[in-house]
C-alpha cells in the first residue's frame, strides 16, 4: 500500500465558528408568529358574558354577534348558571365594538316572530339564529350583561318621549299596542310591570317625535281598545278608537277642553289611563262639596259616578251608595233611609275651582236648600233603568225647620221622582177603591141585571105583539092606497072627470084674458065705463 493511500481514509475534522442560514428558517416563523400572536392580541376586543333565559338555536364557535346586520363577536362557550335560572355565553368581541359595551347596550336572540308589528328574523330559517346586540354610547364600560328576552319595541335613540302610565283597571295592554292621537299612532306600549305591593299595572310608553311635543302637565290617556258601547243615564254612546285598536287594544290621549294646555313634558313623567273620555275630563275637577241625601225609595239603577244635574246642567257626581262605614241603623229596618253621597264641585257651577269656590258654594247651597232645594232621582235611561241625581228648586215646598247632616255632610231633602209620585197616587187610588163596599155593590148590581133581565124579555114579548098588529095594519093601509092609485088610472072615471075639469078651467081663461087687458089698460074702467074705441095697433113706415 503506497503513502498516498495510507492516510486517504482519514477525515480532517475542524471546529467551524460560523453560524449555518438553515437556522434562519424557524427563526424567521418565530418571529412571524410572535407578530401573528401580537396582531391578534393587540386587534382583538374584550371578553363579555351575557345571560341568558336559555340557549336555543346557538352553538359555541359558530353562533355570531351582530350590530346592524355586521358581525362584531363570536360566541365562545354555553355555561349553566350555578342556580340553573338560565345559561351564561361568553363571548369575544371585535376591537371596533369596545366603545360599544356600555351598561345601556342590550342583546338578544334573534329568531322567527311573528307579531302586532309584522313578522320578523326570516333570515334565520338558514341561517340560524344569532345574538344581536343594540349598542349604546351613553354610560360606563360593562362586561356583564343581562340579555333581553324579546327585541325592543323602540329602538335605543330613537328620537321621542319615554313615560310611564299606570292602571288598576283590567284592560290588559301588550307590549307593541298602539297609542292614537286623533287617529294616528304615534307611540306604542314597550314594557309591562306589575307593581305587587300597590296592584296597579305600570306601562312604559314610548311617544315618536314630533308628536312627543303633545304631551303636556295637563294631558289625559284613556282607553280606546275595540268598540265600546255604553248605555247609561245619558243614552247610548258608541266609542272607537282606529283601525288597530279595533283588532287589538290601544290608548288615546289630549287635553281636555276647558284646561289650559300645561307645560310641556321634556322627561319620563307618569300618567293615568281612565276608562273613557268622559272621566279622563272630569279630573280636571280637584275640589268639590260632599253633601248627603237620604233616599226612602229604591236606589235599584243608581250607580257610582252617576251624574248630579241642577235644570240639565252636570254639577257633580254620585261617590257613594249607602257606605257600610256611615250606616248604623238595620237596612231591614221598615225606617230605613238610604244614604246617597253626592259630591257638587264648584269648577262645574261657574266658581272658582279652589277652597275659595268650595266655601261659596257650601253658603249658596244652604241659601238654596231654605229656598225650596230639593233632590230626586230621576230615570236617565228606559231601557236599562240607570238613575241619576236631578237638583232644582220647588218654591211651593215650605222651608225646613232645621238643616239637618248626615255624619258631617249637609243632608240636602229629597222629593220622590215623577214616576214615584204617579204611582204613589194610583196606590192611593186603589186603596179607595179596596175601601170601597165591593160585594154590596156587586149583589146590588146582579139584582139590577136580574130585573133588566125580566123588563127585557117582556119588552121583547111586547115586541113580537105590536110587529104583527103593525103588519096587519100596513097590510090594509097599503089596500087602500092600491085601490085609490087604481081609480086615478089613465082612462078610469075619476081620470077622466079631472081631465074635463082641466079643459073647462082652460076655456074660462081664454074667456078671462080680454078683461085682464082691458084692466091692465085702465084699472078704473070697471068704475067709470068710457066710450069704445079701437085699439090703436102700431103699423109699419112706408
Amino acid at each position: 500500500m503506497s503513502e498516498d493511500n495510507q492516510y486517504s481514509d482519514i477525515a480532517d475534522i475542524q471546529d467551524s465558528r460560523k453560524l449555518s442560514a438553515v437556522w434562519l428558517v424557524p427563526f424567521v416563523a418565530l418571529i412571524i408568529g410572535l407578530w401573528f400572536i401580537y396582531y391578534q392580541w393587540s386587534n382583538q376586543g374584550p371578553m363579555i358574558s351575557i345571560a341568558f333565559e336559555h340557549a336555543e338555536g346557538l352553538e359555541a364557535g359558530k353562533t355570531k354577534i351582530k350590530a346592524r346586520e355586521v358581525d362584531i363577536g363570536l360566541v365562545k362557550s354555553i355555561k349553566l348558571k350555578p342556580d340553573l335560572s338560565g345559561v351564561v355565553i361568553t363571548a369575544q368581541m371585535s376591537k371596533e365594538a369596545e366603545d360599544m359595551l356600555t351598561e345601556n347596550t342590550e342583546f338578544w336572540i334573534v329568531t322567527p316572530r311573528v307579531s302586532l308589528n309584522g313578522i320578523s328574523g326570516m333570515s334565520t330559517l338558514l341561517s340560524g339564529p344569532y345574538i344581536n346586540m343594540e349598542p349604546s354610547l351613553e354610560g360606563k364600560a360593562e362586561s356583564d350583561f343581562e340579555a333581553r328576552n324579546e327585541p325592543p319595541v323602540t329602538p335605543i335613540g330613537t328620537p321621542g318621549l319615554h313615560i310611564t302610565l299606570n292602571s288598576n283597571d283590567e284592560f290588559a295592554y301588550e307590549k307593541g299596542d298602539a297609542v292614537v292621537y286623533k287617529g294616528l299612532k304615534v307611540g306604542e306600549f314597550e314594557d309591562i310591570y306589575f307593581n305587587l305591593e300597590e296592584r296597579i299595572v305600570y306601562y312604559n310608553v314610548f311617544i315618536e317625535a314630533p308628536y312627543h311635543q303633545l304631551i303636556t302637565k295637563n294631558t289625559r290617556f284613556w282607553n280606546v281598545s275595540g268598540v265600546k258601547f255604553n248605555l247609561g243615564a245619558n243614552g247610548l254612546e258608541v266609542q272607537t278608537g282606529s283601525v288597530e285598536t279595533l283588532l287589538t287594544n290601544g290608548v288615546t290621549f289630549d287635553v281636555p277642553k276647558g284646561m289650559p294646555l300645561g307645560q310641556q313634558i321634556t322627561e319620563r313623567d307618569y300618567f293615568d289611563i281612565y276608562p273613557d273620555y268622559q272621566s279622563a275630563s272630569d279630573q280636571r275637577y280637584k275640589h268639590g262639596v260632599k253633601f248627603a241625601l237620604m233616599i226612602d225609595d229604591t236606589v235599584r239603577g243608581l250607580k257610582v259616578g252617576a251624574p248630579v244635574e241642577y235644570r240639565g246642567l252636570v254639577v257633580g257626581k254620585v261617590l257613594e251608595i249607602n257606605p257600610e262605614i256611615y250606616a248604623k241603623q238595620l237596612v231591614m229596618d221598615n225606617n230605613y233611609s238610604i244614604p246617597v253621597i253626592i259630591e257638587i264641585q264648584p269648577g262645574r257651577v261657574q266658581q272658582d275651582d279652589s277652597p275659595e269656590g268650595v266655601a261659596i258654594l257650601e253658603k249658596q247651597t244652604l241659601a238654596e236648600i231654605k229656598r225650596g232645594m230639593r233632590a230626586t232621582l230621576e230615570t236617565g235611561n228606559l231601557i236599562t233603568g240607570a238613575l241619576y241625581v236631578d237638583i232644582d228648586i220647588y218654591p211651593e215646598m215650605d222651608a225646613p225647620d232645621s238643616i239637618s247632616s248626615f255624619n258631617g255632610f249637609t243632608v240636602i231633602p229629597t222629593v220622590p221622582e215623577e214616576i214615584g209620585q204617579i204611582a204613589e197616587k194610583m196606590n192611593q187610588v186603589l186603596n179607595k177603591i179596596n175601601q170601597l163596599p165591593l160585594e154590596e155593590f156587586a149583589q146590588n148590581a146582579n139584582e139590577l141585571l136580574t130585573e133588566l133581565s125580566k123588563t127585557a124579555k117582556a119588552l121583547q114579548h111586547t115586541s113580537q105583539q105590536a110587529d104583527k098588529h103593525i103588519i096587519a095594519e100596513m097590510g090594509n093601509t097599503l089596500k087602500e092606497v092600491n085601490k085609490l092609485l087604481k081609480s086615478y088610472q089613465q082612462g078610469s072615471t075619476t081620470n077622466n072627470e079631472i081631465n074635463q075639469t082641466m079643459q073647462n078651467m082652460q076655456r074660462v081663461l081664454e074667456d078671462l084674458q080680454p078683461l085682464i087687458k082691458q084692466l091692465n089698460r085702465a084699472p078704473n074702467s070697471l068704475v067709470f065705463p068710457s066710450s069704445p074705441h079701437s085699439e090703436i095697433e102700431p103699423k109699419a113706415k112706408n
